[in-house]
């Protein structure tokens, strides 16, 4: 009786290796987060200044990482920056820098659309009550700037997770590329397993994205 292909992710350490390859990219694009939501907190508060030279080189650098491909992105941080400044980092914290400037570039924009959302009546609410700048900020723009922020940041984190599937092309050891040398190994013993291999990782991703896009959904539907 010939093999259906299941037979492919209970062979040898198959199973344990892809989790082992998504446990990679899901600290990958955990780090990158928490590092690319701290840098485009700052950003972001930088650009509801009136810094007009500070506001344009955010503004550049937010256009840059949303015109350029994620791949192209990670080719730059992984093949250009390690010959131009000598880092020898291993390919994982070089793919941690790439996400870290993509999150930080789109996050920046949306504390700034979080804040500039604030009712302008509640500002002026405030104003008359005698708050400061600095009290107007944590007391009045900060609390519902965050419930604003929250599922497009939510969203983000979806859209992180799921591109971690690019780092099959700098080489990080992520469940992409294990998957890949699974199915390259076992060709021949098991030529239907590229379909049960890489059902399993769609299952894996979905598992993992699909409780943050249902928190999105909820947050979006708290907010009408």
């Amino acid at each position: 009786m010939a093999h259906s292909g299941i037979e492919i992710l209970w062979t040898g350490h198959n199973l344990v290796r892809l989790l082992v390859g998504l446990w990679t990219s899901v600290w990958i694009a955990g780090v990158s987060l928490i590092l690319g939501l701290l840098v485009g907190l700052l950003f972001g508060l930088a650009r509801t200044g009136k810094a007009r030279l500070v506001n344009g080189i955010l503004w550049l650098y937010l256009q840059f990482f949303r015109i350029v491909p994620t791949v192209v992105l990670l080719f730059l941080v992984y093949y250009i920056l390690p010959r131009q400044f000598n880092l020898n980092w291993p390919a994982s914290w070089m793919a941690v820098l790439a996400f870290t400037l993509w999150v930080a570039a789109e996050f920046s924009d949306v504390v700034r659309g979080a804040l500039t959302s604030v009712p302008k009546h509640q500002i002026e609410a405030g104003q008359a009550l005698g708050l400061s700048q600095g009290q107007l900020f944590w007391y009045v723009k900060l609390p519902q700037a965050w419930r604003l922020a929250l599922p497009a940041t939510v969203n983000l984190a979806t859209r992180v997770i799921k591109t971690t599937s690019l780092l099959l092309m700098i080489s990080v050891m992520d469940v992409i590329n294990i998957g890949q040398q699974i199915i390259e190994a076992n060709n021949q013993t098991h030529p239907n397993g590229v379909f049960w291999v890489y059902g399993f990782i769609m299952l894996l991703y979905f598992i993992v994205d699909y409780p943050l896009t249902r928190w999105s959904h909820r947050l979006a539907q708290t907010r009408r």
